[in-house]
């Protein structure tokens, strides 16, 4: 059975990041994407120019209107810009008593523009983190989950880890992206006993747009048919295919986007 996955995010219209990514990447992965906007982001490769985020009962409306007449096995949670739209997803997600939930706390863009208000993050601690089946940040969104300084190593990691898990999700991802100094990238998995280093080599290229909001995605897309550490497992081995494919794209004068179907588009070609 193919799944059906909702993604609840926030748009990019240069096609790379949010909802368009998600879209993408649930569709290579072979899922049946669903979407609810939660804002209109005036973005390209090399930044953020504006967003108007949506009014929460009509953020609201949207997932009503998919649940009531979709089955949906998965949802990627991805922008939530403010405090309003956060407890309306959490509440319309409780009501439909929806499974599967990934949670990638989106907070600031590549170029620095701030993508979620200030009131927003507890909620996110409070009404969404407690739903999330997992909960994919990077170090930068780690710090700010757990108010705490922007400096990290492995150790502190591996320590800080068990301080995400204590905010209510069955599983952290911890994304290890942003670690300076490393020839690989190592993020940790943590299912609140035990920790899971996962490492796989670091990619030279500028074309990462989106890479969080893909790999969050991919992991919802799996989901349905895996267990979590295989479905992370699956996920980061897909983005690390389109990373390194990002370069058959040109698209864009600063960041690139991943190339979402390298796989797809090579069988085609050969």
């Amino acid at each position: 059975m193919i799944a059906n996955v909702l993604t609840i995010a926030g748009t990019d219209t240069s096609g790379g990041a949010g909802i368009q990514a998600d879209i993408k990447t649930f569709s290579a992965l072979g899922a049946y994407a669903a979407s609810a906007i939660t804002a209109v982001v005036a973005q390209n490769t090399q930044g953020v120019r504006s967003f108007v985020a949506l009014e929460p009962d009509f953020v609201a409306d949207q997932i009503d209107a998919v649940f009531d007449d979709v089955r949906i096995d998965a949802v990627k949670i991805g922008m939530v810009a403010n405090a309003g739209i956060a407890e309306a997803i959490a509440d319309r997600l409780h009501y439909h008593r929806a499974r599967k939930i990934v949670l990638d706390p989106v907070m600031v863009a590549k170029s620095g523009h701030h993508l979620l208000d200030d009131d927003a993050v507890a909620s996110i601690r409070e009404v969404l983190i407690p739903l999330a089946t997992v909960i994919t940040p990077n170090l930068p969104e780690a710090a700010v989950l757990l108010n705490i300084g922007p400096s990290w190593s492995i150790h502190e990691m591996k320590a800080r880890v068990k301080d995400l898990s204590q905010l209510g999700s069955q599983w952290v991802l911890l994304k290890g992206g942003h670690l300076e100094g490393c020839d690989q990238s190592i993020d940790l998995l943590h299912d609140g006993v035990q920790t899971i280093e996962l490492a796989a080599p670091r990619i030279a290229t500028k074309n990462d747009h989106g890479t969080g909001c893909t790999l969050s995605a991919a992991i919802a897309a799996l989901l349905p048919s895996n267990g979590v550490e295989e479905s992370v497992r699956r996920a980061k081995s897909y983005m690390h295919g389109a990373l390194s494919a990002s370069g058959e794209l040109d698209v864009g004068h600063g960041h690139g986007p991943l190339h979402h179907f390298y796989d797809l588009w090579r069988e085609q070609r050969d």
